[in-house]
Formats: C-alpha cells, structure tokens, sequence
C-alpha cells in the first residue's frame, strides 16, 4: 500500500559541497507524515520515496506524464541513488505541494523543458539520503561500521561476513532513524541505471487501456458540460434559447458564463445537442473587426520601434562600411497547439471540499484556481493529475479548469468540461505570429560584420508573468535570435511589442521555435551571397562555440554533407540552442508535384548527462514532427475578430505518409543536464526551409512553405 503525504508543512533546506566520489549534502527533505496505520512499518524518509515491507519502493512524481517520458525519467534518478532494484519500483503523481515546486519554476508545473533539469538533484538527493538510512539500519542490527556496507539491487551487503538484508527488511528500522544531515551522490562515472534506455513505465498502461487520460474520469453522479463561446475574441453571448437547450432530452442545465453559455447534460451527446439548441447570438466585442491582414500590417508598422534586447559594437557604422548589404523581410503565423485530447477538466465542488481531475501542466495553477472559485482554503483542494493527451505549453493555461470549478460549483454536482476538436483549435492560446526585418553586412573578403534582427511579436509573459518583461523585453519573443551564437563584431536585436487582440501562450520551444527558423534560414542567405557552404559559414562563426559546433558536425558527418544527395533531393541545415541543450538537423527534401517532401531528418543532440537514450530519441523524434506540421502546414488565420480552422481538415497535421526517416545521434557529455521536451523543434523548419531553398534557388521566408 503507498503512503499518504502531508506536503503542506515542509519545506528542502539545503547545502552541498564536494566530497569524495560524489556530493556530499547538507539537508531536510520533505517527510511522509500522516502515513496510514497500515503503512506504519513501511520506510518514507522524505516526499519522494516510500520502501514497503514487501520491498517494493513508491517513487512519486512532480511533473505531469503528456508524452515525454518524465515517468520513467525521475524515478530512474531515485532508483539511481537509492541502488534500488527497478523491477521493484512503482510510479505514482505527486499531490500538489510545495514539496514538489520544480526550483526552477517555483511552482508545481511541466514546461521549458525542465523537469529533469530542474529536478536534477533534488530528487537524487532524495534516493541518496534513503540509501544512507537502510546502511546504517543494516549496519546497526549487523554491529558493524556502516562504511564497510554496500547496497545494490534493493539491498544492503556485509561483504565481509556475507550477510544481506533486503531493503524490504529494514524498512522498519530505517524509519526510526533520524533524517541524516548528509549523504553523498554518486559520481555520474558511477551510475548503473541512469544513461540507459529503460523501457517506459506508462507505456503497458496505454497499451492495455488502463491508463486514465482526463476524459477517461468517470464517477457516479457526473453531469457532462459542453461550452458554447463567442466566435470572436472577447465577445459575450446577447441571447440564447436556453429553453430549446433544455427540451433535448437528458440535458439538466443551462449555466450563463462570463465568456458564453453552459449546457450540463448527463452525457456529451445530449450535451452538444442541447448547445446546438441554444441559437446563441453573440455581441462579438471590440475586435470584431480584426483580421490576419491588418495584423500583418501593425506588425510592419511597429517592427522598427523595437526595444534593444542585444547590441554589440556599432552596427551602424559597421553597415556603412560594408562592402555588401543582405537585407530580407521574414513572417510567421500564429499556430495552435492541437493536442489530439481536446481541454477537458472534471471537479466536484462540495461545502467542505473541491476534487479537480486535470490533465494539467500546472497542478499549482489549477488549485489556486480552484481554490478563488470555491472560496475554500487551499487545503481543501485535491488536483488529480491525469496523463495528458499532449500538452506543448496548452495545458499550462487553467481556462478549462475554470469552467469545470465554476459549473460544479454552480449545479452541485461534479461536472466533466469536455472541448470538442472545434472549440479546442479556435479558442486557444496560440503561439505568436512575428514579423522580421534582417541586415547583414559582409566586408571584402566575404566576412560576416555586421548582423540587424529587428522583431514584432505579442507578447506571451505581458499577460502570464507581467512582472517578467524586463525594460520592455518579453525574453521569450527574443530567444532564439537576442543569443544569436554567431561571432558577428557588430550585432543589434530588438523587438516591438505589438498586443493585436489574439490570445497567446507557451507552444513547444516558445520563441525559439519561430526565431530559429528566421535566424537560420538568414544566415544561408548570407552564406549564399558570400559564395561560402553554409555548414562551412557556420564552422567559422562557431569556433568559440564548441557545444554548437559539435552537434552541427555531428549531425553533417552522420548526414553525408560533403557527398552527393540522391537525385532529385536536397539538403539543408540548421542549428539552436533551447533550453538549455544543443541540436543540429539536416533535412533531405525533394519537391514533387508542388509539394515538399522530406525523406530524411539526421538530427545531433548535445543535451548534457543523459537519463534514459531511448526517450531522448523519441523526443528529438516528436519535436521533429511537431515542427514538420508547422513548417509545411500550420498557420492560424483571422476573420471577423476569430479564428478561421477548426479541424484537421484546415488545419492539417503530418501524416503517417509522409513522415520521414529520422535518425538520431546523442553527444556523449558531462554537462549539467538539458531539456529535451521541446529542443527538437526549432531547427526543422530551417533545415527543410534551406533544402526548399537550395532546389529553388529562392529563399524561404515565411511559414508555412508554399512553392510558386
């Protein structure tokens, strides 16, 4: 049986310094306090770990599963530590808690990449410290000196003497033990676990069909919700028939909201039906005018207004003195995040409590949430962490959630808000659309001098984090292009603000996924015009970047660049920097019948110490596809102050069909651990943009790539 946590009085007080073959760490972990009497015997030092009687180990987890492998990824780091046997280990979600705030967030929350990052040592240490506890327990009942005990595969050994103890059998004794003030990590040279390819612990699940996704909650007494919204941004419903809505049969409610109208049903059927029912005439606000056209022109406008995010040296003077000026304009469309489960929130709203089941990527989000709706402490709020059915910075928004809080609370009853396909993709929170003004300089001998990237872009942080914009700079609609890795003597970045009515949010890899593309596609023109490779340009401008150099080399040499491409094909490259890793891509493409058809993706990844390869790969994989849709499909268009698609018939996703053959290579490296969620997507739009580029003739400046 688990153990229950009490995460709400605890806190990590830490230190560490060097010692030995590892780290030696002064701390508090979180404990299991309010264990259940059945539990008593079972050993729970912190918030992380329980060690049953049985010897089985519990390993909970902060982050929220949507498909990157954090399941398996963290307990693998406790498993590591503690030299527990991982036949022997079960997975569970973590409640909302303090304890379990991912320090580089410093919240409860999945996003940027940083899950393992963020909770590097943490957990580790967590494993460690449990390690330490079970020597000295077995140390104690053996009478001998704990240094001259080993652990390994779930037990604790006296070589000298021969005895072992399971971790099972000193549970009980380890849990009477005082909390150590230190314990040593292990040397990366040393670990067993970590750095090979586990297999996926949620996998069976999702194979099986056990695994409970959002829409997968059921209870007795659910009522079913669907939302009917304002076609057009901010609009508010001027009238409905909420009496049609009622007549269809098995719908029990109809439920005004600030930004539309509920129908509560006892099932989705009669609950669609009944918003069918309903005839909403809509006021559509003060944006119903806005359309993609004259969003692209106040971007036009204002993009050389920009704040400076990066200068170096004098860009002016430098252009003056150049013996040729590139200049090129670049756009990107807003994009939706189209995950194949559509929103959806579950919550019971009771006097004394809410439950809220979520697939969410913000469980603190979610309860605070709930919590301001309810008008309950928050420790009267339980969040429920389902899978996720994707997530790629959607589900860290809390709007769905709201929906399912208020309505519970409304009708007495716990209510399901389910998002058809078509409220999902036009009422998002869609990655920015951005429009580019670039200048390079070369001197006589062909030398990159000079480098100008001026931006206009919503901004995402203005509205989620306004306390984050720095002197006018949301760093997201920058990175990617304000750490431009080129040595360039003279170089000027800014960006302009430009708020034009359509909501955006976090998209897998944020401002890198759009700005890559720009910065990348820019410098093949600038190799181009200089007559240079651009793999040899980018050598020469990244010798004082050996992280970026290495990958782009790896991924060159693996891709054959110096060789023929089979006829008909081309190739091209790009490399970026996100979160905290470094990938290179080359894209081998043909153009057939007007189209773009890529046949292969070699891809290099320098993400620091890794965890588990196999899952590395498959996410370089799945950031690679993702950035597929968007280069050669993915734009959100506006019309009368809405958005146009609605389904994957208008807004296409890459099929089986065409999807190309990927090839991974991972660096071997000793650095701090990176992300791997999301840098997998910015070079790909580049890589095939600069194939499309070379088989033309003509470079490609705007998403999605059109020929002709």
């Amino acid at each position: 049986m688990g153990v229950r946590f009490d995460v709400s009085r605890r806190h990590f007080l830490k230190a560490g310094a060097a010692a030995g073959g590892g780290l030696a760490i002064a701390l508090y972990l979180p404990t299991a306090a309010g264990r259940a009497a059945e539990a008593d015997t079972a050993f729970a030092p912190n918030a992380w770990l329980v060690i049953e009687p049985s010897g089985d180990v519990v390993i909970r987890v902060a982050s929220s599963e949507m498909g990157q492998g954090v399941m398996t990824a963290m307990p693998m780091l406790v498993a590591e530590e503690l030299d527990a046997d991982w036949s022997r280990v079960r997975v569970e979600t973590a409640p909302e808690g303090k304890p379990y705030y991912n320090p580089l967030l410093g919240s409860q929350s999945t996003g940027g990449s940083t899950a393992v990052r963020g909770f590097w040592n943490t957990v580790r240490e967590a494993g460690a410290v449990a390690r330490e506890m079970l020597v000295v327990a077995a140390a104690q009942r053996w009478q001998v000196d704990a240094s001259q005990c080993r652990t390994g595969k779930g037990a604790v050994a006296h070589p000298g003497s021969g005895r072992q103890a399971g971790y099972g059998e000193l549970a009980e004794a380890a849990a009477r033990l005082p909390v150590p003030a230190a314990a040593f990590l292990k040397d990366p040279a040393d670990f067993t676990l970590v750095g090979t390819s586990v297999p996926r612990v949620d996998t069976p699940s999702k194979v099986d069909g056990t695994a409970q996704f959002g829409l997968d909650v059921r209870m007795p007494g659910m009522l079913v919700a669907v939302v009917a919204r304002s076609p057009a941004f901010g609009g508010r419903a001027r009238s409905f028939d909420a009496d049609g809505a009622r007549s269809v049969r098995g719908v029990r409610h109809v439920v005004p909201l600030e930004h539309g109208v509920a129908v509560i049903a006892d099932g989705f059927w009669p609950a669609a039906k009944g918003r069918d029912a309903l005839r909403a005439q809509w006021d559509a606000g003060p944006d119903s005018g806005l359309d993609s056209a004259a969003i692209a022109k106040r971007f036009a406008a204002a993009v050389k207004n920009g704040v400076e995010a990066r200068r170096e040296g004098d860009v002016d003077t430098a252009f003056d003195a150049a013996a040729r000026r590139i200049e090129a304009v670049y756009d990107v469309p807003y994009l939706a995040h189209a995950c194949m489960e559509p929103m959806n929130c579950t919550a019971h709203v009771r006097a004394d409590g809410c439950d809220v089941w979520a697939p969410t990527q913000s469980q603190t989000s979610t309860r605070k949430k709930a919590a301001e709706i309810t008008g309950l402490p928050i420790d009267q709020v339980t969040v429920h962490t389902t899978f996720l059915g994707g997530g790629f910075g959607r589900r860290s928004e809390v709007d769905f959630v709201a929906e399912a809080v208020t309505l519970s609370k409304t009708v007495g009853a716990p209510v399901k808000v389910v998002w058809t396909r078509e409220d999902d993709m036009r009422h998002d929170f869609y990655r920015p659309a951005t429009h580019n003004r670039l200048r390079a300089g070369l001197d006589a001998d062909g030398r990159l001098v000079a480098w100008e990237h001026r931006i206009a872009s919503p901004s995402i942080l203005a509205r989620r984090f306004p306390d984050a914009v720095k002197n006018g700079i949301d760093r997201t609609s920058v990175e990617g292009a304000a750490n431009l890795p080129y040595s360039v003597p003279n170089l000027l970045v800014t960006c302009a603000r430009v708020d034009a009515g359509v909501p955006v949010g976090f998209w897998r890899s944020v401002g890198s996924s759009q700005n890559a593309f720009v910065t990348e596609c820019f410098l093949d023109e600038v190799a181009r015009a200089a007559g240079v490779d651009p793999l040899e340009m980018r050598r020469r401008l990244l010798a004082d970047e050996p992280r970026h150099l290495g990958v782009l080399n790896l991924a060159a040499d693996r891709a054959g660049w110096s060789l023929p491409t089979p006829a008909g094909r081309h190739r091209g490259i790009a490399v970026a920097e996100s979160f905290g890793s470094f990938v290179a891509q080359v894209a081998e493409v043909s153009l057939e019948q007007g189209e773009v058809r890529v046949h292969r993706v070699v891809c290099a990844i320098d993400c620091g110490l890794t965890v588990n390869p196999d899952t590395i790969e498959a996410q370089m994989e799945s950031g690679i596809v993702y950035g597929l849709t968007a280069a050669l499909y993915g734009e959100i268009t506006i019309r009368d102050g809405g958005v146009v698609q609605g389904n994957f018939d208008d807004y296409p996703l890459l099929r089986l069909k065409d999807m190309p053959r990927v090839e991974v290579h991972i660096v071997q490296s000793g650095e701090h651990p990176g992300g791997v969620g999301e840098p997998g997507t910015p070079p790909i739009a580049p890589a095939v943009a600069n194939a499309v580029a070379a088989a033309t003739g003509k470079p490609v400046r705007s998403l999605p790539i059109r020929l002709g």
